[in-house]
This record gives C-alpha cells, sequence and structure tokens, in this order.
C-alpha cells in the first residue's frame, strides 16, 4: 500500500523536483516507510512506500529492464506469484520479488489489456518512453483511489486531492456544481469532485495519456447473471469455497495481517475463516451502541485476541474536522469517524487488517432490498396514485411513513440512488441560496440497455456496486486506514468471489423478511447461526442523541449561522431544521450531518483564514 504522484512536465517549472516533493510531502502518510522519484524530459513520477511485500525491495518507481518502462503502484496485486511465473515461462526476467514487477512484465506481455490479468486493489501510473504515452489504471471495484487535474496543457494524478494543491499549475477552485448532489447521496457522487477540473477515474477502467491526445476506457463491469438450476446448498458451498480463497490471497503478505471484527456476520465470518491472531472492534461509552460486549464472547470462543476502542463523544467531536482533511471532499457518512479511531486502534498493532466491505453490495445484504417483496400490495396501485399520494405526503413535515410515501411516489428504477437518500429537491430549493447554481439535474435517474431489463433488487443491487459502494464505503475505508499508515483489504470484493455472486438468484439474496440469504447460510456453517443471522448494524453512531446535547448543539448552530454557512445556505432555515430535531418534531440528524461535515470541510480547504488540522 502506498501513495502515487506524478505529472506531464510543464516546462515553465523552475524546479520540477520540488515540486513533486512537496506533492509527495503531502500525503506521506500513506507511505511513511520510504520514497522515490522519477523525473525525465516529460513526466515527473513520485512514490510514498508502505511495506508490505519484499520489504527489503520493490522500491519505486520501478523500471524494467531497458528502462523504458516506468511504473509506481499503490495497492497490492494478490496473483503476482502466478503471473510471474507465467511471464517467466514467456521469457521476461524478474529482478524482484514485488508485485509491482509484474505490472511492468505484464504491460509489456500484454499491454492495455493488462488489467484483466490482475486479481487485487490496484490503482497505478506507468509511463511508456519509447511511445511517450502515461498509462494508469484502476482496479475492479474502486478500492483504490486515482484522481486526476486537467485543465489546458496542465495534468497530474494522485492518489489524493490534496497532493495537488502543491503544485503551482493548479486552480483551487470549488465545484459548486456538486454541492447539490452531495446533499442527496451524502458523498460526492459520480467522476466529478468538488475540485474544478479534478476527476476520479471509475474503478475498471484505464486512462491513456499522450501530449495530445486522451482517453478513458472501461475494461470490465459487475453484471449479474443469475442460475436458476443451482440450490441454495450449492450456492452456499461455493461461497465458502471462494472465500475461503480469496483470504488465502489477501493475507499474502510479510508483515503480521489482522482483521476488523464487529458483532455482524461478514466480520465474524472473515476472521474466522482468516485465522488471524488479533482482532480490532469498536464501542460507545453508550451501552445502546456499543458492540464490543457482542464482540467479546465471540472473540473468546474463536481464541481471538481482541482490543476494543470505546469512544467517547468529546472524542468523536474532536476528530471530525481533522477527518475532513484526509478526505479531501466531504462525506457525511459517520461512520467515518468511528473508522477512522478504529484504524488509529488496529494500526498500533499491525500494518495490514482484513475489512469486510462489499458483501452487502455482492450478496444483498442492505434491508431496503427487502423493500420490493414487503411493498408488493402498494407498488401494485396506479402509478398516478402513487405520485398523488406521495405529492400530498411531501407537503407534510417529517414524520413516520412519510418517507415511504414521497420515495414510493416514483418506481425504483427512477428513483433509487442508494441506501441513503437525503435531501430532495424541494427540500434544496428551500435550503439553497441558489438552487440554479448548485443543482443542475445530474443527478435525476435515466436507466438505459440491461437495467431496463432488471429486477428490483439486481438493478438496486448493481447502483450500490457503482455508486455507493465506490463513493462512500471504499472511499472512507482507504482515507480512514491510510491516515493511519494502515493497509486494508476487502477479500469479499474479489473478482473470483464475484464470479459466484453474480450467479445467485434474486431468490437466494433477499426476500421480504431475509438479507444475504445464501451468504448467510455458508458462513452459519462456520459462525454458527446465531450470529451468522444477527442484523446488520455498520458502525451505529449516537450522533441523533448527541447533537441535542448542549455543547455539541451550540457547535452545530453557531456553524449554521455562520457567515460562511451562508454563502450557500439559508442560515434561518438550517437552525430551523436543528431546532425541530432536537425538539423531537422531526429525525432529521442525517440532513444536520450532512450540511455541518460540508462546512467544516469547505472551512478546512477553502475557507479564509484557512486552518492547518494535518
Amino acid at each position: 500500500m502506498c501513495g502515487i504522484v506524478g505529472f506531464m512536465q510543464d516546462k515553465s517549472l523552475a524546479d520540477p523536483f520540488c515540486v513533486l516533493k512537496k506533492m509527495m510531502d503531502k500525503i506521506a502518510h500513506r507511505g511513511p516507510d520510504g520514497s522515490g522519484f522519477y523525473i525525465d524530459g516529460d513526466i515527473a513520477l513520485g512514490h510514498r512506500r508502505l511495506s508490505i511485500i519484499d520489504v527489503n525491495g520493490g522500491e519505486q518507481p520501478m523500471k524494467n529492464e531497458d528502462k523504458s518502462l516506468i511504473c509506481v503502484f499503490n495497492g497490492e496485486i494478490y496473483n503476482y506469484k502466478e503471473l510471474r511465473e507465467y511471464l517467466i515461462t514467456k521469457g521476461h526476467i524478474f529482478n524482484t520479488k514485488s508485485d509491482t514487477e509484474v505490472l511492468l512484465h505484464g504491460y509489456e506481455e500484454w499491454g492495455y489489456e493488462l488489467p484483466k490479468k490482475l486479481r487485487g486493489m490496484f490503482s497505478f501510473a506507468l509511463w511508456d518512453t519509447k511511445k511517450e504515452v502515461l498509462y494508469c489504471a484502476r482496479d475492479y471495484f474502486g478500492v483504490k483511489p486515482f484522481y486526476y487535474y486537467k485543465e489546458k496543457d496542465c495534468f497530474m494524478f494522485a492518489s489524493e486531492i490534496k497532493s495537488f494543491l502543491e503544485h503551482p499549475g493548479f486552480k483551487k477552485e470549488l465545484n459548486k456544481r456538486q454541492l447539490g448532489a452531495y446533499l442527496s447521496y451524502q458523498y460526492s457522487p459520480g467522476n466529478e469532485t468538488f475540485f474544478e477540473n479534478v476527476y476520479k477515474l471509475p474503478p475498471a477502467h484505464y486512462m491513456v495519456k499522450t501530449k495530445d491526445s486522451f482517453e478513458v476506457v472501461s475494461y470490465w463491469q459487475a453484471d449479474y447473471e443469475a442460475d436458476k438450476n443451482t440450490s441454495l446448498d450449492k450456492f452456499a458451498e461455493e461461497i465458502g469455497e471462494a472465500v475461503k480463497d480469496s483470504v488465502r490471497a489477501h493475507k499474502i503478505s510479510d508483515v503480521e495481517v489482522g482483521s476488523f471484527l464487529s458483532s455482524g456476520v461478514d466480520s465474524a465470518y472473515l476472521s474466522s475463516v482468516s485465522d488471524v491472531d488479533k482482532t480490532f472492534t469498536l464501542g460507545y461509552e453508550d451501552g445502546k451502541y456499543d458492540e464490543s460486549s457482542l464482540v467479546k464472547p465471540f472473540a473468546e470462543t474463536n481464541h481471538l485476541n481482541n482490543y476494543a476502542r470505546i469512544v467517547s463523544k468529546t472524542e468523536f467531536f474532536d476528530k471530525v474536522e481533522e477527518i475532513q482533511y484526509y478526505m479531501d471532499e466531504p462525506l457525511a457518512d459517520a461512520a467515518c469517524v468511528s473508522l477512522y479511531l478504529l484504524d488509529e486502534e488496529a494500526a498500533k498493532h499491525v500494518k495490514v487488517c482484513l475489512s469486510g466491505e462489499g458483501a452487502d453490495e455482492l450478496f444483498g445484504g442492505y434491508n431496503i432490498y427487502k423493500e420490493p417483496f414487503m411493498c408488493r400490495k402498494y407498488n401494485s396501485l396506479a402509478p398516478f396514485i402513487k405520485r398523488g399520494i406521495g405529492a400530498i405526503a411531501e407537503l407534510f413535515p417529517a414524520m413516520p411513513g412519510r418517507n415511504f410515501l414521497v420515495r414510493h411516489a416514483r418506481a425504483i428504477k427512477e428513483r433509487y440512488i442508494g441506501p441513503t437518500c437525503l435531501f430532495s429537491e424541494k427540500e434544496k430549493k428551500k435550503l439553497l441560496v441558489n438552487y440554479k447554481e448548485y443543482c443542475n439535474g445530474r443527478e435525476k435517474k435515466k436507466t438505459s440497455g440491461p437495467e431496463k431489463t432488471m429486477d428490483d433488487v439486481t438493478y438496486m443491487q448493481t447502483t450500490d456496486i457503482n455508486r455507493w459502494l465506490v463513493g462512500d464505503i471504499l472511499l472512507k475505508a482507504d482515507k480512514m486506514s491510510m491516515a493511519h499508515s494502515l493497509e486494508v483489504r476487502v477479500p469479499y470484493l474479489d473478482k473470483e468471489v464475484f464470479e459466484i455472486a453474480k450467479k445467485i438468484p434474486v431468490c437466494y439474496r433477499a426476500n421480504n423478511k431475509e438479507t444475504k440469504i445464501a451468504f448467510r447460510k455458508s458462513a452459519e456453517h462456520v459462525i454458527g447461526e446465531e450470529v451468522a443471522e444477527r442484523t446488520k448494524r455498520g458502525f451505529p453512531v449516537p450522533i441523533k442523541e448527541w447533537i441535542k446535547e448542549e455543547p455539541y448543539y451550540k457547535k452545530i448552530k453557531e456553524c449554521f449561522e455562520s457567515p460562511m454557512a451562508g454563502e450557500f445556505f439559508n442560515n434561518q432555515e438550517l437552525v430551523k431544521m436543528l431546532n425541530r430535531h432536537v425538539s423531537g418534531k422531526c429525525d432529521c440528524w442525517r440532513n444536520i450531518w450532512c450540511i455541518y461535515v460540508f462546512l467544516l470541510w469547505y472551512e478546512v480547504f477553502f475557507y479564509p483564514p484557512r486552518k492547518s488540522v494535518a
């Protein structure tokens, strides 16, 4: 695990090395074990290293034999040994035992088809000196980030946006158009970012950049192809075999590997199969939200050393602003604060941790996937009736059942954007001081091609894999772990595991009472029925109650009343929303948190006087 940066050479730079070094230093937390650079007349490449495989070798940027190819790489290739053996039979000569060198020789052998051969999490950039081509690629699910800045003749890339701030050619401007979408999604969706001209290379895409051309190409997509002839028991068996195989691959390391452990099925299954020694759990002083008491007996039964981090409300709120710096973009998922503190604890003991991200998206684990079965009678009503009921419901303030009626005014394929959908367009028009400037309708749903024929559950899963998973779940997993120089690996998000998941029919994924049906049955053989059937909790955070308490209510209220907030929002409407929640008239803590996080992030990166939280 590492951090990478680079830029196409700007001849006007007096000292390109100094600029590159500053960019590298900005993400030193991603790789505190070493650094390296490559500069020629056309390209500058930088690397920060966290030594996991071939600790004493594998320095980057790495070159091939004739030094015509130079590579910087962030991630792990889990099938690198098999690929290495194959490439040796084809005449390639290796000088290290690192997975990075497989990318160099793999590019020589397969060219732009290289990513299809890889099993792992990766973002890398490879400079071909003979063709004067910069070739970059990102892994299948987007586990590892890859940002690039493209404005006229200035082009640069990095693992984190903050690296760009050190380049004199970077113009730091707020992309106001992203705010409207963020208020709906709770994260920054799509390929744009909150910084003008900064983009995300999408998962399962590669990029080719020359002096005169630029192209982004898809090399894979997550398509479900249900196999209705295979039994539930057989699927459970195949899932078990795939998970065990993936865990074996993900444990390849020259340093100790640990695992996160919550009270749910995903991490419990992973911890048991992986046979790790150290596990890590997060809890809260508020017993209602504390999972450590459920984890302890499981850890003892399975002879796992468990380290529990118990978090106080003061500690939680004290970290929120610092976290915005590491995130690069605002993320209103409160679990990212929990994850930051959990990663901090794990980093004291290990360098690598396994985590259960992806199981819900691949196997059908979110409770919202039960809705198509639970609401069949209501959904059978004529569309114009549901639209009318939804329009009336939207006129009322927040109350039990209102969101259901508003949501179901439209079909799933017309309105579903993920497990969390916050502000409606009407609410945004009321809150924003310039709705048209911040909202341009990009988040409106359009279905086409295969999506039109998908069942509702498969449509939601596919949407979550392509949006929620990469925009929220994996983003916080990467940024929060790397803030502590900890490598997090996600065995469920493995292309071989997906080969099994994509064949599971809907009836073995979810129904009106259950989620992850086949997956839970597979886990039951390893961890027992009680743990395998537990309801999903994620990282439950007591913010709903905390923001009603005076110190935190006051802090948020002052933020909402500030001139900074007034640049974007109607201050009075923000305070009114906060007070309605505090008085118990509505439950809108997620909406409050979404805006509060955005304002903290804006203050860190844009609002003068700029605070230093690094």
